[in-house]
């Protein structure tokens, strides 16, 4: 079987770029396809396939900035020549799914999330843009909801990386979706050696709008507790291991698809305290592993620290928990399905 890989575009390590690496894992011959590649800033993750790029990698600074070429996007997509491949697996929040199918082959979409940008968070990043980010959201937004419509009539079968993915994909769409949750590297963050809690609470991520670090600084202040905030690269992998393992608790007050800090977080043994929506939903055991507040306010926040505080929590129970998304359980379940 010839297979494809498509992402929407690899200058960096994330999530979405994690889930292809375990793909290529999966499928060692398959041939990549996105629109910019930067193998210096990807620890040679993609290093034994071939990848190919979309002409957007031409384009003036395209390889260092592909989403500013976003209303040509879907047009570099349909140009990638996919002929003769049996299966087409494509790795979306960006608009590669809306390729020209080859007769014959399969396309399975493993979608992170519709495009925030486009869809659920288009309000937000119009109020952060800049006039010119604004002009462009007015002049573009129409013809790429439509295109991203249309693009999804090209995939045959859509797995999505959660369950509330999954809904945003039914109401967007129209499709079903399996759930496969995202592998995390489950076994790195468990082996975190033993320590003492450091009576402090911990965000970790990059503190951008959506992932509401203002929130959990502001309950933090008004109830006296110390935060610790570890993002933006601002870590080492291991001194990120070592934070979470000597949290009190991590506070994970933003809206995530999946989110996979809160996972790693309880592979290191310590519970969430999270907010109520989203992805959260389902990798927290409310009671057991974490517990979630139900506002985006403050008040309701500083709630749930009390409520926490209240109670003891078992770092056995939190890495228990944190196994059911390693990277064998991920590979395990796309094989079901492929």
């Amino acid at each position: 079987m010839n297979v494809a890989l498509l992402h929407y575009w690899l200058t960096n390590v994330r999530g979405g770029e994690k889930v292809l690496a375990a793909l290529g894992e999966m499928f060692p011959d398959a041939d990549i396809f996105t629109h910019a590649y930067r193998p210096e800033r990807l620890a040679g993750l993609f290093a034994g396939h071939r990848v190919t790029e979309s002409f957007i990698a031409r384009l003036p600074f395209g390889r260092r900035h592909p989403q500013a070429y976003l209303p040509l996007l879907p047009c570099a997509s349909r140009a990638l020549k996919l002929d003769g491949y049996d299966l087409i697996l494509s790795s979306e929040s960006g608009p590669i799914k809306g390729i020209r199918k080859p007769a014959g082959a399969r396309h399975v979409c493993y979608c992170h999330t519709p495009m925030r940008y486009l869809w659920d968070l288009h309000d937000d990043y119009y109020r952060a843009a800049g006039p010119g980010g604004k002009l462009a959201m007015k002049l573009f937004t129409p013809a790429l909801r439509r295109a991203d419509l249309k693009s999804a009539e090209s995939v045959d079968d859509f797995i999505a990386n959660s369950a509330f993915v999954a809904a945003r994909i039914k109401r967007l769409y129209g499709r079903d979706a399996t759930v496969v949750h995202p592998p995390v590297d489950v076994a790195f963050f468990s082996a975190a050696p033993a320590a003492e809690k450091g009576g402090y609470y911990l965000f970790a991520g990059a503190p951008v709008r959506y992932k509401r670090l203002d929130l959990a600084e502001a309950a933090c202040r008004r109830m006296g507790r110390r935060l610790v905030v570890a993002g933006g690269g601002s870590v080492t992998d291991a001194q990120l291991r070592d934070l979470y393992a000597r949290a009190r608790a991590l506070i994970f007050p933003g809206v995530e698809d999946f989110g996979i800090v809160p996972v790693e977080a309880q592979a290191a043994g310590t519970p969430v305290i999270a907010f109520g929506v989203g992805g959260a939903r389902e990798t927290v055991v409310a009671g057991e592993t974490g517990l979630f507040f139900d506002e985006p306010t403050v008040e309701s926040l500083c709630g749930a620290i009390e409520s926490f505080e209240a109670r003891t929590w078992s770092a056995d129970a939190c890495r228990r928990n944190a196994a059911r998304f390693s990277k064998d359980v991920f590979c395990t379940a796309l094989r079901r399905i492929v």
